[in-house]
């Protein structure tokens, strides 16, 4: 029978001791946090010690905590509908590195930015648990790979990878798993522009794929766009018996 989070995070922090730099019960969900030079080894306890055994590894979710707590939109005073809501038409991954966020904030090495966040489950036991580490270096962030405790720790590492760029030390094939060859960026970084830098179409007359850069206007207050394509054509009209 499974125990309460609060029961499983006293048994983690009994067998870990040193090696948990935090840990929280919230939501009946329990999750520790631990330093990344500490990162593989309380994995492995994780996994092996007696009355945990969390034999699966269900997910590696990168995050960017660049600005943080911080929001454009304002809900006190404005109404809940409308685009005047947006208080701010200058933001990370919208404009580029100014507004609200702050050039320098987003910028600064605080190794306190991009973290993964390990999602465990004891199938022995009944338990689950989160452990989340923060990358020691915002600027060139890295932790230890998991995949010699966790083979799944592949595929998820090769995703953060590519969506934060955050860089797993030891993993035998790091590259990118969702993104096209020759992608420039990461693109889940708030200051990854929206918009994207680059887009993609097709050219009959060079027979091939090419890229070429963004056309869409960077806007915020943006009202609903009807494209003129297949994808919003009248299924019914698309029917319709031709004369003759």
């Amino acid at each position: 029978m499974a125990i309460s989070p609060e029961r499983l995070l006293e048994r983690v922090n009994a067998v870990l001791g040193e090696l948990v730099a935090g840990s929280v019960c919230a939501y009946d969900e329990a999750e520790i946090e631990v330093a990344p030079e500490n990162l593989y080894a309380a994995m492995q306890q994780l996994r092996d010690a007696e009355g945990l055994q969390f034999e699966q590894l269900l997910d590696i979710a990168g995050v960017d905590y660049a600005a943080y707590g911080q929001d454009e939109w304002t809900t006190d005073e404005a109404s809940n509908t409308g685009f005047s809501r947006g208080v701010d038409g200058f933001s990370t991954g919208r404009l580029g590195l100014t507004g609200i966020y702050g050039v320098q904030e987003i910028t600064s090495n605080t190794a306190r930015r991009f973290a993964a966040v390990y999602h465990l489950l004891s199938v022995t036991n009944n338990l689950r648990l989160r452990v989340r580490c923060f990358a020691a270096d915002d600027d060139m962030p890295m932790l230890d790979s998991v995949m010699p405790i966790w083979a799944s720790a592949n595929w998820q590492e090769r995703e953060a990878f590519d969506l934060y760029g955050i860089l797993f030390t030891g993993h035998p094939d790091l590259r990118r798993i969702l993104t096209d060859y020759g992608f420039v960026g990461h693109p889940f970084r708030k200051d990854f522009p929206l918009i994207g830098n680059v887009e993609v179409r097709y050219d009959e007359t060079k027979g091939r794929v090419i890229y070429e850069p963004v056309s869409i206007e960077p806007r915020v207050l943006v009202p609903r766009v009807i494209r003129d394509d297949n994808r919003y054509a009248d299924p019914a009209a698309a029917e319709e018996p031709k004369n003759g």
